[in-house]
């Protein structure tokens, strides 16, 4: 069993969280991933209506506790929830309520700093990562007593940051002494080990779990993900209003041009044009799929808990190459 160096209780197999995605995350995924032995993660607005959220956690929990009774020796790792932070979410007092309640172990905040959340969250002793795409974004997430910065880096799927991960990690390192996530491009067991070398706690993966048999999206999407190399993404603020990257293919099929993308004119949120397009059918929200560079390494599309076994073949196998060097 492997623990994060005297900063988290968390167990796992392999220092990986599953990032928290728009619509593809759900409890059925976070439940696979959890009993394979990695951190799953899925956003509380995900769980709808709201409602749902509290059915969301309860399930988890379950299976979580029932794997841990009948295999007292398994690793079940913890799980998470994200909260969008941002006043367009009108949700957040009552998710926020429904995770207190749950006393959720990790809560990833997301697109304003963690102050007003943190003393909630560190009162039932869970953790409070937040996600950052600058210096400036870390320092606010520090700044506010956040336990870990994720570290969104160039290549990151959905909203993704600009900044190359060798640079951001060592900048960090410098003044942060807390958690450190790194995200970006992430897609193999070395990947993670390289990650931990580089100063990082953990790994954030997100485009290598969508590519997997227990996740439920479209095939299509899985597909996309298989046969697109790192040309075969794009990055576009039309349809949230911030930069994020997408599956080109998933754009066209929408009917639009990535070359010559329109522009939104919100800071946050679905444009109006790109809510529902000229063919109508087609909305941004459930048919343009997010997905970063990380796709160009992913041939196949395995279950979740074979590919965690994968994922630990392949850290141990570099740690021991590493070693023989």
């Amino acid at each position: 069993m492997i623990y994060s160096p005297a900063k988290t209780k968390f167990a796992y197999r392999i220092p990986v969280i599953c990032s928290p995605m728009f619509i593809v995350s759900n409890y059925k995924t976070v439940i696979k991933q959890c009993l394979s032995g990695v951190i799953g993660t899925f956003p509380s607005l995900n769980a709808r209506p709201e409602e749902q959220l509290t059915e969301w956690c309860s399930k988890i929990e379950e299976a979580c506790t029932e794997q841990k009774q009948k295999n007292p020796d398994s690793i079940v790792s913890p799980y998470g929830v994200n909260l969008i932070l941002d006043p367009s979410n009108k949700r957040l007092e009552h998710d926020l309520k429904v995770i207190a309640k749950h006393k959720v172990p990790l809560v990833i905040t997301s697109l304003r700093a963690p102050k007003e959340v943190l003393p909630e969250v560190h009162s039932w002793g869970g953790l409070v990562f937040h996600d950052a795409i600058s210096k400036r974004h870390a320092e606010k997430a520090a700044e506010a007593g956040a336990d870990g910065i994720i570290l969104v880096c160039s290549g990151a799927g959905g909203h993704s940051g600009s900044l190359n991960p060798f640079a951001f990690i060592a900048e960090t390192r410098q003044w942060y002494k807390g958690i450190i996530v790194l995200a970006g491009g992430i897609s193999s067991g070395i990947d993670v080990l390289s990650a931990r070398i580089m100063g990082a706690d953990f790994a954030y993966m997100g485009t290598r779990f969508i590519a997997t048999q227990d996740t439920l999206v479209p095939q299509e999407y899985k597909d996309q993900i298989v046969s697109s190399g790192t040309s075969g993404i794009v990055m576009s603020s039309y349809f949230t209003g911030i930069p994020a990257n997408y599956l080109k293919k998933s754009i066209e099929l929408a009917g639009l041009d990535p070359s010559n993308m329109p522009k939104n004119s919100k800071e946050f949120g679905f444009s109006d044009v790109a809510e529902k397009h000229a063919d109508g059918d087609k909305k941004a929200w459930k048919d343009v799929w997010s997905a970063g560079h990380g796709a160009a390494a992913i041939t196949d599309i395995p279950k979740i808990d074979d590919l965690v076994d994968r994922l630990c073949k392949q850290y141990e196998d570099a740690k021991a190459m590493l070693a023989g060097l």
